[in-house]
């Protein structure tokens, strides 16, 4: 069995490589060919191109790489026509995957294709769905409540579980052997910044993030700072971190990564799939995003939920706090982790929203890689 996947981001080589870890299990040698990042390429996946490059958000954030970005979706797509693979298994990152499967499908009508992660048609732009199943077979959902968005536009879909509730996590001991290494004390405030995975986001939040960190340190003289961060920007967010005055520590190491979550009391981050991952953690956060201002218009105008935060999403709440698009000021986003480190304001609240959508993505069940391979191979 051969099977093309692509992948265009982080959380999608993530993805990647549990599914076809899982699909190594069920289908002993079966062949994966595609895009894909570390994950994925320590899984077995020899990728086509680096990943990194379709790692853009936003509206005017593509535009300047749009021509480079259509000779890729070109070259993709060609290189699944000539393998003619058992599948097309495209992973989030629709703006490039479906434009992908549009295109091998018009060279091959009977191509399978199948999509891990449903659009969020439930937050914005519902007819998504409509037009995804002109080029889509069977989608892989990561939402409890997403199954039955997909159906009703005309593809089949399965729950297969949010694969945060079984990715490895360290415990007390690989907490305080991190901390004793990095010379942060017991009692010592510890604060995670995550500004993003692409340079885009990155660029635009880390001067924001650095100005409310720095607040906070005022009032918390002895506060720490961690920023984890991936392979894609890594240099960058060294060398934007290097010039902040609170001198962060920067940790791509994954072992290291895992540490810092389970050190950390408390978290500022980009929105995105990083609030489960501090779900998972028991990491009370504040979320903060900025957009450019075509990109937030268009946003706003589209939107039909009122938070964009998983957390609030899926445990029915609205406990964690938003600063998006002109609300991301440093004075407010302060004031509002003061308050969390405090425990004055949403820190209990936060910790049972965080119990109840561990629980609703899957916590307890088989692991969503493998759910999600038996899904694919049910589906060929």
């Amino acid at each position: 069995m051969k099977l093309f996947l692509i992948a265009g981001e982080a959380s999608g080589d993530a993805l990647g490589a549990a599914l076809m870890a899982g699909l190594k299990v069920l289908a002993p040698g079966i062949e994966f060919r595609g895009v894909g990042g570390p994950k994925m390429e320590a899984e077995g996946l020899t990728s086509l191109f680096p990943m990194e490059e379709l790692s853009v958000m936003g509206i005017m954030e593509i535009l300047p790489k749009y021509r480079h970005l259509k000779r890729r979706i070109a070259e993709t797509a060609a290189r699944v026509t000539e393998l003619a693979p058992d599948a097309l298994i495209t992973i989030d990152s629709p703006d490039f995957c479906l434009r992908v499967a549009r295109l091998v499908r018009a060279a091959r009508p009977d191509q399978k294709t199948i999509h891990y992660v449903a659009p969020t048609v439930w937050a914005w732009r519902p007819g998504r769905a409509a037009k995804m199943a002109e080029v889509i077979d069977h989608v892989l959902a990561l939402f409890p409540f997403e199954p039955p968005y997909m159906k009703a536009a005309g593809m089949t879909c399965d729950f297969v579980g949010h694969p945060v509730v079984s990715e490895a996590r360290a415990g007390e001991a690989e907490a305080a052997a991190f901390r004793e290494a990095q010379s942060i004390g017991p009692d010592q405030p510890l604060l995670l910044c995550l500004p993003g995975s692409r340079k885009g986001e990155v660029t635009r939040l880390a001067p924001r993030f650095e100005e409310a960190i720095a607040r906070l340190r005022d009032r918390e003289p002895s506060l720490r700072v961690v920023i984890p961060t991936v392979r894609g920007v890594g240099p960058l967010v060294r060398d934007l971190a290097s010039r902040w005055k609170v001198a962060p520590l920067v940790v791509e190491d994954a072992a290291e990564k895992r540490a810092a979550f389970a050190a950390a009391d408390l978290a500022l981050a980009a929105s995105g799939t990083v609030s489960l991952e501090l779900a998972a953690n028991r990491v009370p956060m504040v979320i903060a995003h900025d957009f450019n201002r075509l990109t937030w218009w268009m946003m706003k105008r589209a939107a039909l939920i009122d938070t964009v935060t998983l957390v609030n999403i899926v445990s029915e709440t609205r406990v964690v706090p938003e600063f998006l698009g002109p609300a991301c000021q440093s004075g407010p986003i302060a004031t509002a982790l003061t308050r969390l480190l405090s425990g004055e304001a949403g820190r209990e609240a936060q910790l049972t929203a965080m119990e109840v959508t561990m629980d609703r993505l899957g916590r307890g069940d088989e692991a969503p890689g493998l759910r999600a391979a038996r899904s694919v191979l049910a589906s060929i």
